[in-house]
């Protein structure tokens, strides 16, 4: 393929650049955080690596870039980054999704068996040197719903399914009647969403942020849920009507949520989440390990190697669904 440019969208002293170099020798690589860092090489430029910036500038970078093909970016979630410039060029466009699937599983059991084994309340009776045994529930038989059943969903479903529990989940394109699932005894389409959230125990929430997920989880299907259900999102804060659920755990009407995102982050202090017995909250970091920005930086490396031998990129996102 020849030399190939890479603009990549970072602060320039970010530490997971320096696996930059293990790209080949050819590549020319420009690195900025700012429009101006990339006015002389971004005619050239066959790649656009968003690594750590805003939608405003990958679209600023973008317009400057008439030979780019290939646009990635470290994030799983692409709301704010899909532009109707990008959305109609004939340029692809993979994003994280999968690096991150794993520990995101692993948060989800977490959220569960916080719940279902009162992990809070031991932990207030400890720190007031409180003795008071109670009964817990075992997860074993109870039911998970997941709302979005992509790889961030399956990974929650092996779990669910390896502690005993059942799966069922919603999905845009359900299979066909009759089709098996490894994990899933039942796929729903979005239209049936409330008759899967009230079968469900624990309702795990990874669709992506698009135009028609905002807010898919609303006063209806909250209404839906049992009274001992739990609400724990991984995806977008804005998937869930978070005014509506606030409600409803204020007024017990489910048993509690563990939160990942919220439409604002970081989440405002004062917010009525952090005071509440019933939520768990986690400032945006399920997926956070030690080595995730290296994981992230690897993927890209190696679809990077996939794009200049010419073979079909991982990750590849339909722009116009958002996924």
């Amino acid at each position: 393929m020849g030399n190939l440019t890479v603009l990549v969208l970072a602060n320039p002293a970010e530490r997971q650049l320096a696996m930059l170099e293990r790209l080949p020798v050819e590549t020319s690589i420009a690195v900025g955080e700012r429009a101006e860092a990339f006015e002389r090489v971004a005619e050239e430029a066959g790649v656009i690596f968003n690594w750590s910036c805003g939608g405003e500038l990958l679209r600023e970078v973008f317009r400057m870039s008439p030979r780019v093909r290939w646009v990635h970016t470290r994030s799983a979630g692409l709301d704010g980054l899909l532009f109707p410039e990008l959305v109609d060029s004939a340029v692809e466009l993979t994003n994280g999704t999968g690096v991150f699937g794993e520990s995101l599983g692993e948060f989800a059991l977490a959220g569960i068996l916080f719940f279902a084994k009162d992990l809070g309340r031991m932990m207030r009776n400890q720190a007031a040197e409180k003795w008071e045994p109670f009964d817990v529930v075992e997860i074993a038989g109870q039911a998970v719903g997941i709302v979005g059943y992509g790889d961030i969903g399956r990974a929650v479903a092996a779990r669910a399914r390896a502690m005993g529990m059942r799966v069922v989940a919603v999905k845009r394109h359900a299979p066909a009647a009759g089709a098996e699932d490894a994990y899933a005894e039942r796929i729903y389409a979005p239209a049936s969403l409330s008759e899967m959230i009230a079968l469900a125990d624990y309702i795990v929430v990874t669709a992506p942020l698009t135009a028609e997920t905002r807010g898919m989880i609303g006063e209806r299907e909250l209404a839906a849920m049992k009274r001992s259900a739990v609400v724990i999102n991984l995806g977008r804060g804005p998937v869930i009507d978070e005014a509506a659920l606030e409600r409803a755990l204020v007024e017990r009407r489910i048993r509690g949520a563990v939160l990942d995102v919220f439409d604002t982050e970081p989440l405002p202090a004062g917010h009525p989440f952090y005071g509440m017995d019933n939520v768990l909250v986690s400032p945006h970091t399920a997926d956070h390990t030690a080595d995730w920005l290296e994981r992230a930086m690897q993927f890209f490396l190696d679809n990077f190697a996939r794009f200049q031998n010419g073979e079909p990129l991982k990750n590849l996102v339909d722009k116009r669904l958002g996924y």
